[in-house]
């Protein structure tokens, strides 16, 4: 194996801002930042999310960002700071990092992730679950 998990995460974390939970908490108020939830679906429905978080699961962040893509998705186009964020904060690192290759400007990522928002007093709204077939 040429890398592994820990070393995309050190390459990743050099190069993306983290921003600590409690330093996040006046984001939500702005107009200026889109927090961006990678966390699937069941994982919002379970634990609930960041009161007016945009979700965009891990696994169509590029399809959403490319504006070439058929899946884009106009909030990416914006003239925005997007701090992503998962659970732990891996998931975020990394994907911050693909967001800043793929030439998004303003990004950097929650450290700890939603776990260390709810820990550190962040508002959490609950995430209807969606008819599944």
């Amino acid at each position: 194996m040429k890398k592994g998990y820990k070393q995309l995460l050190a390459e990743a974390n050099a190069e993306v801002t983290a921003i600590e939970p409690v330093a996040a908490l006046a984001f939500p108020q702005t107009d200026d930042v889109v927090l961006v939830d990678l966390r699937d679906p069941r994982e919002r429905e379970r634990e609930g999310s960041i009161p007016g978080a945009f979700s965009c699961p891990r696994g169509m962040l590029e399809f959403w960002l490319d504006p070439e893509s058929p899946y884009a998705k106009p909030i990416f186009a914006q003239p925005k700071r997007f701090v992503f964020f998962c659970a732990s904060g891996w998931r975020s690192a990394l994907a911050a990092k693909t967001a800043q290759d793929m030439g998004l400007e303003q990004v950097s990522h929650l450290a700890g992730g939603f776990t260390k928002w709810r820990e550190a007093g962040g508002a959490v709204e609950a995430i209807q679950a969606k008819t599944r077939t």
